[in-house]
């Protein structure tokens, strides 16, 4: 094994300098191509989020007018018994 040397000369220094700005340079690379493919994918699941929140969305307007149709079918058979009731009394009453 070879001893380390203790110092250091300005060629082995610009060398490392050197290497470190590829090394860099290589990782920044990456790291944007990697940006982009998330970035595209994070897009993608965005629209697939989207839609399929619009079809909850279509859905429970479907579910809640059902509801308030029903709602009103009720009230509207309540007070047309009320009112029926109300007018047998008042007939056999005069």
């Amino acid at each position: 094994m070879e001893r380390a040397r203790a110092t250091w000369t300005d060629e082995r220094l610009d060398d490392f300098a050197r290497r470190v700005d590829e090394d860099l340079r290589a990782l920044s690379a990456r790291i944007d191509a990697q940006g982009a493919q998330l970035s595209s994918r994070i897009d993608a699941q965005s629209a697939q989020l989207g839609a399929r929140i619009q079809s909850l969305e279509s859905r429970f307007d479907a579910r809640f007018d059902g509801l308030q149709r029903t709602i009103l079918q009720v009230g509207g058979a309540t007070i047309a018994t009320v009112l029926a009731t109300l007018a047998s009394v008042l007939a056999t009453q005069l």
